[in-house]
């Protein structure tokens, strides 16, 4: 499934390959200049207005907590096989649920690197990674392709999962404009009917589906410290 950016949008892509320091914050930082300086003010102000809106929501709250059982699914992978939580756990001590926007977003092409960076330390710890977008099955391929990802990145159609989590959220409608305006029509790229998103989240769940971690930013300009993730596992 494919669809178009605009060329700003493609260019920022672009550079995410080009950010290679180590800490996801530093990259996020660098990151952050770069847009600072290549897009409209006025996009830049309903963006962080955008994120001022959901952290007013406290989306973080009312998302599932530690202690809480993950609810089971069976979602789709690229190959359309089902991955369900039952199956993810079973002889893991742990499996680690990363909800991510999409491929179009800066910020989670700098978070899905990250976790593949670490991928091997996870597994050393006996943990499964799997990664969750609402992107079609075809989509999630053409990113795993990309940044040459070795971990699941599995579709929730409609967020549906997300819902269950607490984590989902529909864009506002000020800021749906600057988004399109980079070429980013999330009901097209989705192929739903709204422009409803999830949270970017982590989640990490024991054999027993129970939460132990768990990390949820209404700001998804911030994202995990992959150091303190690796020290709940």
């Amino acid at each position: 499934m494919r669809y178009c950016l605009s060329k700003n949008t493609y260019k920022y892509l672009r550079k995410i390959k080009q950010l290679n320091m180590d800490n996801l914050a530093k990259q996020i930082t660098e990151l952050n200049k770069q847009l600072a300086s290549q897009v409209e003010p006025e996009t830049l102000l309903a963006f962080q207005k955008s994120i001022e809106d959901l952290k007013e929501k406290q989306i973080e709250n009312r998302s599932l907590h530690t202690g809480q059982k993950f609810p089971d699914f069976e979602l789709q992978n690229f190959d359309h096989k089902i991955i369900s939580l039952q199956n993810l756990v079973k002889g893991k001590s742990k499996v680690i649920i990363a909800f991510l926007r999409g491929s179009w977003c800066p910020y989670c092409n700098l978070e899905l690197r990250a976790l593949q960076n670490d991928l091997q330390n996870f597994e050393d710890k006996n943990a499964k990674l799997i990664v969750i977008t609402p992107q079609p099955a075809e989509t999630n391929l053409e990113w795993q392709k990309q940044h040459d990802i070795a971990f699941e990145i599995i579709t929730d159609k409609d967020n549906q999962l997300a819902k269950k989590a607490g984590i989902d959220f529909d864009l506002q409608d000020f800021v749906i404009p600057h988004y399109e305006k980079l070429g980013i029509d999330l009901p097209k790229i989705n192929l739903s009917s709204s422009h409803n998103l999830p949270i970017p989240a982590v989640f990490v769940v024991n054999s027993d589906s129970i939460i132990t971690y768990k990390y949820v930013n209404s700001n998804y300009m911030e994202r995990i410290d992959i150091e303190e993730l690796l020290k709940h596992l």
